[in-house]
């Protein structure tokens, strides 16, 4: 292989460096040499390539003689980057929000007693939602309720006319701005339909128009799709609280019959924890030899069975062809989103069983074991088994695991911070907006996407994460994010003691929390927008969350799901910030929309800044200005922080009269 990328640049995670350095050994590709061969095309990279007809595909590449080139309808650069946005936000608010759909069915199923194996695990989630739904819930079953509320969410999806139910959960302020604009999302398919129809050629050519209405299409992900989602994954899985459990290649078992889930529906994955922890199954395994059966997760599919069952994770996304080069890997099955082709071929070159699952995915090469919510125990209890029969044939020679593992303690919902800041007798968002209005917390930052292969692995959300921690920034993560940080140390609570300010670590030792919280998958970013709602609607910062002392990050995004949520958080009044490289550097026009024209109507903005200490300077300049705005006391670093354990701590080492004085004066 020439040039092969030098493992210590590509990723700062120890075991994936161990990984990729085996595979240059083996000479096997991986997501890290292709990106090293293959240079991204410079043109469609920042927006200036337009496909949508077969006219083209035109490429508006600025000259000389022609400083200001159209494509041959006359397309300007400014149509075409705004086109190519509003699509890749239309594509993600489509992923994300039909996971919604198949947890619609999955629920409606469970009502009717037709979902093996599936129960409703939170009957007082429901009852919540119902609320939001409309649907009575007094004198009635849990059966009852149920049925309406799926079959309420359902028809969310193919309304035509009038709101979302679920954006009467922002704030009043909120729903006012997108009632004046006409951005409450009608329907969720209507929405994007609509995006899709009004970028084909010869509709919409109008910049600024065409990204209003992508900003609500994505709300029609961020405050009805997704946000249903995690909804109905809460009642039926429980909606997580923290637990202790264990990140990175590590995990993964050299004398165990190893199961890897990837991708990113809670359904199938749920099923096969169960399964795998049937006595019949694991003596089962045990006569073939193995000690057991070991599950474990890579990506989002992780972070669901991470944060409700305890189930480690072996990695974010760049993680997933390593895992199978760990030579223990007997079956890698898959549901949707994020799913290399290459895992299909690479699995070939060991023992292991690649099955996809979903009726939307195949993959040339893969088994294909359909996944249908009547039969799900049945069909996980199928893949356990084959597992289990290819644990034989496991070529001990190649078996190279790293040992490479952390701990974390994820499951961070929105309903359990509240509950540790006061419970259920006080439970509330009081003591958080109380620290940040203090000073002990700067602000709040979300840090939340994808990895990508063309910055160096996790570094972006390791290091800008570093960094607020150090400036007393409360942190929340979700996804390939979370699992970054997890694998470094930075979701446990001894972090707080290593890497915080006194005011954040006087606050992460008060309540009992670690610097950053992990709260889910990607989906899950909707908790966020919630936990925001709540701290605005609390009282003391502002009326909305465009009042907040607060940021959204997509430090190494790739994927359009991306840009959807960071549309949603910025037509939510969030100042959001990604990194990588930006898709619509091509035309200023469009920077300038997105930025400050956002801005001026929402309250909230979307900038891509490549380099993460600009992102970080960016991100507390606009924390100290909301803080300003909201005329809090400046931020002072270090006037908190001799309080709580470390301030009992340094104490006791002083003799008794030194610390009588200190406490009482």
């Amino acid at each position: 292989m020439a040039n092969p990328p030098v493992p210590e640049l590509k990723t700062i995670d120890p075991a994936a460096a161990e990984m990729i350095k085996r595979a240059e050994e083996l000479g096997y590709s991986t997501v890290f040499s292709r990106a090293a061969k293959m240079a991204p095309c410079p043109i469609g990279a920042e927006g200036a390539c337009c496909q949508m007809c077969n006219m083209g595909p035109c490429r508006l590449v600025p000259t000389k003689a022609n400083p200001n080139p159209v494509g041959v309808c006359g397309a300007t650069r400014a149509t075409v980057a705004a086109r190519n946005m509003a699509r890749h936000i239309a594509a993600g608010t489509a992923a994300h929000s039909d996971h919604g759909r198949d947890l619609a069915f999955t629920l409606l199923a469970v009502a009717e007693d037709e979902a093996q194996g599936y129960e409703i695990r939170d009957p007082h989630k429901l009852r919540v939602v119902a609320g939001y739904m409309g649907v009575k819930v007094d004198g009635r079953t849990d059966k009852e309720i149920c049925k309406d509320v799926a079959t309420a969410m359902i028809a969310e999806f193919g309304k035509q006319k009038g709101e979302v139910k679920y954006a009467s959960r922002a704030t009043k302020k909120r729903q006012e701005i997108w009632r004046q604009l006409d951005l409450v999302p009608r329907g969720i398919d209507r929405e994007v339909v609509d995006t899709l129809h009004r970028t084909h050629m010869g509709d919409d050519q109008d910049a600024n128009h065409i990204l209003l209405g992508s900003l609500r299409t994505s709300l029609a992900d961020g405050w009805a799709g997704a946000m249903m989602a995690t909804d109905m994954s809460d009642i039926l899985f429980g909606t997580p609280s923290p637990a202790v459990t264990q990140v990175n290649l590590g995990v993964l078992k050299g004398d165990e019959v190893n199961i890897l889930m990837h991708g990113h529906e809670p359904t199938l994955s749920a099923m096969i924890v169960r399964a795998s922890m049937e006595p019949a199954m694991i003596e089962y395994a045990k006569s073939k030899g193995a000690k057991g059966i070991n599950l474990a997760g890579v990506c989002c599919t992780s972070n669901e069975v991470l944060m409700r069952q305890g189930i480690p994770s072996a990695g974010n996304d760049l993680n997933q062809e390593l895992a199978l080069m760990t030579g223990v890997v007997e079956t890698m099955v898959v549901d949707v989103q994020c799913i290399m082709q290459a895992l299909s071929d690479l699995a070939t070159k060991f023992h292991t069983k690649f099955v996809t699952t979903s009726p939307k995915v195949m993959i040339t090469g893969a088994e294909h074991i359909e996944f249908d919510e009547h039969h799900a125990l049945d069909l996980a209890r199928r893949i356990v088994k084959d597992a289990i029969d290819n644990y034989v044939n496991r070529k001990t020679n190649v078996v190279q695991i790293p040992t490479h593992v952390s701990d974390l303690v994820p499951g961070f919902s929105h309903e359990y911070i509240r509950y540790m800041m006061g419970g259920q007798l006080r439970g509330s968002f009081r003591p958080l907006n109380d620290a940040i209005m203090s000073g002990r917390l700067r602000g709040v930052a979300g840090v939340v996407g994808c990895n990508n292969p063309r910055v160096t692995h996790d570094k972006g959300h390791y290091d800008i994460v570093k960094e607020f921690l150090k400036n007393d920034v409360l942190v929340v993560q979700t996804g390939c994010g979370a699992l970054a940080n997890a694998k470094y140390g930075l979701l446990l609570g001894e972090a707080a003691m290593e890497y915080c300010g006194p005011g954040l670590r006087e606050v992460c030792e008060a309540i009992g929390i670690p610097p950053v919280l992990h709260m889910g998958s990607c989906v899950d970013n909707t908790r966020i927008l919630t936990v925001l709602t709540e701290m605005a609607t609390e009282g003391g910062l502002g009326e909305d969350i465009s009042d907040i002392p607060g940021v959204g990050i997509a430090p190494e995004w790739m994927s359009e799901k991306a840009l959807a949520i960071g549309a949603y958080f910025a037509a939510s009044g969030v100042y959001v910030l990604f990194g990588v490289s930006s898709p619509i550097e091509s035309s200023d026009e469009v920077v300038k929309i997105m930025s400050e024209g956002w801005e001026k109507i929402v309250g909230g903005k979307l900038e891509f800044v490549p380099d993460d200490a600009e992102i970080v300077r960016r991100s507390l300049a606009h924390i100290d200005a909301k803080r300003a705005a909201l005329k809090l006391p400046p931020y002072q670093g270090d006037k908190y922080g001799k309080s709580g354990d470390a301030r009992m701590n340094e104490l006791l080492q002083k003799p008794l009269k030194e610390r009588i004085a200190a406490l009482y004066g």
